[in-house]
């Protein structure tokens, strides 16, 4: 289960390197269309626009199974202090669960739900899109006031820790200047391990100042920004999956030990009583010889 979770992680890594390409290009295309624009125009776009919050929309991320040591309720417990944050602030809350493991715990007590899925060991576009739709739908028709996405980050193969990102309301120098993280399964003294790369930002795409826009900037930053959520929530699902297969690594490996420790200590207690045994026998034979003298 080891092996199999780390062939995994390595179909996750490659999955995260081949949204580069578009993410950057993106990025690049959103920062030269900023620059176009005032900030006036900026404030216009009602996904970048801030607003007082009443009501948020929790994104929680688990696994469909266990084996994989106290990864689902480390999400789980997050995402429930969260919730009881945002109540104590006077802020509602629902939530879009994904893993089978959320939707069981969740859906119990009794919390509003907005949508369910299960989370696969390979994420699509489509269930990006799925999970961006009913966000960007929530918050256009003012059902919601912003959305936040709680998620185990993929750090090594031993260290991944829940955090809580907030999707919507977007900032335009968040999505301007924010770098990306990738990473690399390897192997280092026999063992896997870990490499992450920290790569900048895009830079803006310069537009020649006599370009003719077929749209107005604003229109083209308005279809950009579902594109630009679609993508981040695909890479979270991914990290996710990687975390989650790490901790399941992690485990079969805890697991393989324990039960070798565990096989060592019997082994040792079997020889102590078969030669405690073996010892009572001679002595038995050896009164039994001095008796019949």
């Amino acid at each position: 289960m080891k092996l199999v979770a780390a062939a995994k992680v390595r179909k996750a890594q490659d999955a995260v390197l081949a949204t580069r390409p578009f993410s950057e290009t993106l990025q690049s295309v959103f920062g030269g269309l900023v620059q176009r624009m005032d900030a006036g125009a900026i404030a216009d776009v009602p996904m970048l626009s801030q607003r007082e919050v009443k009501k948020v929309m929790l994104v929680v991320i688990t696994g469909d199974r266990g084996l994989c040591g106290g990864y689902n309720s480390f999400i789980i417990k997050k995402a429930e202090a969260r919730y009881a944050e945002l109540k104590e602030q006077g802020i509602e809350a629902n939530f879009i669960l994904i893993g089978k493991k959320a939707m069981n715990y969740f859906t119990r007590r009794g919390y509003e739900i907005a949508l369910k899925m299960e989370c696969s060991q390979n994420p699509t576009a489509e269930q990006a899109i799925e999970i961006s739709d009913t966000i960007i739908d929530a918050y256009i028709n003012d059902e919601i006031d912003a959305s936040e996405l709680i998620y185990t980050k993929f750090k090594s193969l031993i260290a991944s820790f829940p955090s809580v990102r907030t999707m919507v309301p977007f900032s335009a120098l968040d999505i301007t200047t924010q770098g990306d993280e990738i990473f690399q399964l390897t192997t280092k003294d026999g063992d896997f391990d870990v490499e992450r790369t920290e790569l900048e930002a895009a830079e803006p795409q310069e537009f020649p100042n006599d370009m003719i826009f077929e749209q107005e900037p604003v229109q083209i930053v308005q279809a950009c920004l579902p594109l630009y959520l679609n993508g981040q929530i695909l890479r979270m699902l991914l990290e996710s999956v990687a975390s989650e297969l790490a901790a399941r690594m992690q485990s079969m490996q805890s697991a393989s030990d324990n039960a070798g420790e565990l096989a060592g200590k019997l082994s040792q207690e079997y020889n102590r009583a078969r030669q405690a045994a073996v010892t009572q026998e001679i002595l038995e034979i050896v009164s039994g010889a001095q008796a019949l003298e």
